[in-house]
């Protein structure tokens, strides 16, 4: 499944040249990809925001191909994918799109943890059952 979100961009997200700034590309895919956890399964951002919850994610790569600036507009468009699961890894692939089409392209790779251990752990179930149903497969 292709999922879609609109991201506004800021008035402080420009640099000296009204571009949107190459470091808040980050942000947008960071924002993107908290909207497709919410969708595909909800109960996970309660278990990963909770002081109580044994479980989170952290960011373990993140790479962008910038193929244009982005102007400053209000329809920025974020296109998630999640091709695959690994074992306790989550990668997400983006596009970046405005009115005019493509701007940027990226992947990020999340990694589960169990927070007491601070170590890797599996990808709970309920979480890999819903993003394999969010995705079609």
């Amino acid at each position: 499944m292709t999922f879609e979100t609109t991201v506004a961009i800021r008035y402080a997200d420009l640099d000296t040249y009204g571009h949107v700034n190459n470091a808040v590309y980050g942000t947008l895919i960071e924002e993107a990809r908290i909207d497709y956890l919410e969708a595909a399964i909800p109960e996970a951002i309660e278990q990963i925001t909770g002081s109580e919850s044994s479980v989170g994610i952290v960011l373990a790569n993140l790479e962008l191909d910038f193929e244009r600036p982005l102007e400053p507009t209000d329809d920025v468009t974020v296109v998630v994918e999640v091709p695959s699961l690994g074992d306790s890894s989550i990668p997400f692939e983006y596009e970046i799109r405005d009115d005019h089409g493509l701007v940027a392209t990226g992947e990020t790779t999340v990694v589960v943890i169990d927070r007491e251990a601070g170590t890797a752990r599996g990808i709970p179930e309920q979480w890999r059952d819903g993003i394999d149903s969010f995705e079609g497969r």
